[in-house]
């Protein structure tokens, strides 16, 4: 990587990182949430037990009430395991529980494929673009949940992004619909709100790492309570362009008990430069990534 790259790089992730109030909480923040270790593995070992016992409260309309605004446990650094350096300003644990190395199962091509990515291809979220699923819920930015009957809306800081759930029998919209954050359509299986998303165009990235996805993508989502304070959050991502197998990832979001805080209006667009000195060198806008 030449200085002229590196230093193009380290704006544009300092403008992601920079604009979550989390972001020095995965360094030095409290490691434990709902008396769970907050590493994902742990953590979702310790929660699955209290979750089964937990009473959650509940709205009008009898559904476990999951509104607020919530932290995650963890930057979207990478969501593999990795310590600090140039663009990973923050070290942090794998997100992914389920295969045996804690990796993302990549095809070879796949794997190939992402190597030196962020330094080919500028970040989707430098760019402002919509996070994407699973993405959207390690995001930058403050979270809210909102719920009224037959709708959950999650409600993002990071470029004004926002997703409205229905939670009724409502159908996906036609397969050749490609959006950035894809088609979601939630149920609740007893106190889990589960989602099922399709549709994604596979334009945005999992993490600063460049982990990525297609347009083949298949998210589902299980958000629980493990008490008052803490949701349990697993993605299930199935992708048989990309992967080799269906992966799971894990992370705690914990309340915001902020007094006054507020999600408020990032203007992500205005006097974002950084695009601009990437371009400049080289760098091209992440378009999706095609098998070979």
């Amino acid at each position: 990587m030449t200085p002229r790259t590196s230093g193009a790089l380290a704006a544009a992730i300092v403008m992601l990182v920079a604009s979550s109030p989390d972001a020095a909480a995965q360094g030095g923040g409290p490691r434990t949430a709902a008396g769970c270790p907050l590493e994902p593995a742990q953590f979702h070992e310790c929660a699955v037990a209290k979750m089964n016992a937990f009473d959650p409260p509940r709205t009008a309309d009898g559904h476990p009430d999951l509104q607020g605004y919530w932290e995650r446990a963890f930057t979207s650094q990478d969501v593999e395991e990795h310590g600090a350096d140039g663009l990973n300003t923050q070290p942090g644990p794998s997100l992914v529980i389920d295969t045996a190395d804690r990796k993302i199962p990549y095809q070879p091509w796949a794997l190939e494929f992402r190597k030196g990515i962020v330094e080919r291809f500028i970040s989707p979220l430098a760019s402002c673009l919509p996070p994407g699923i699973p993405r959207d819920i390690v995001a930058p930015g403050g979270h809210q949940i909102v719920q009224t009957p037959g709708y959950v809306m999650h409600l993002l800081e990071y470029s004004h992004s926002y997703r409205i759930i229905p939670t009724g029998e409502n159908q996906h919209v036609a397969s050749d619909v490609k959006l950035f954050q894809g088609n979601s359509r939630g149920r609740w299986d007893g106190n889990t709100l589960v989602v099922d998303v399709t549709n994604i165009n596979g334009r945005a990235w999992l993490d600063n790492a460049g982990n990525f996805v297609s347009d083949a993508l298949h998210v589902v989502e299980r958000l629980t309570m493990v008490d008052r304070d803490t949701i349990h959050y697993e993605a299930r991502l199935e992708d048989p362009k990309v992967y080799t197998r269906p992966w799971t990832m894990v992370s705690a979001l914990v309340r915001n008990k902020e007094r006054g805080f507020e999600v408020w209006e990032q203007a992500c667009h205005e006097g974002n430069h950084a695009v601009d000195g990437q371009l400049e060198l080289g760098m091209k806008p992440f378009l999706g990534a095609t098998p070979r």
